[in-house]
């Protein structure tokens, strides 16, 4: 009987790492991107005139 509620623990443990390394990389991904698309901006902001 203890053998079903370690297993399922286990199996319970790997899905929250599994998870928990998705959105670390996703959140690291979202970054970049935003820090990318802002430094656009900023350097294509030089070039308007008002």
């Amino acid at each position: 009987m203890n053998e079903k509620a370690y297993k399922a623990m286990s199996f319970a443990g790997a899905a929250n790492i599994t998870v928990g390394i998705i959105v670390v990389v996703v959140g690291v991904a979202a970054g970049i991107i935003s820090i990318i698309s802002g430094a656009r901006l900023l350097r294509e902001k030089r070039g308007l005139t008002f």
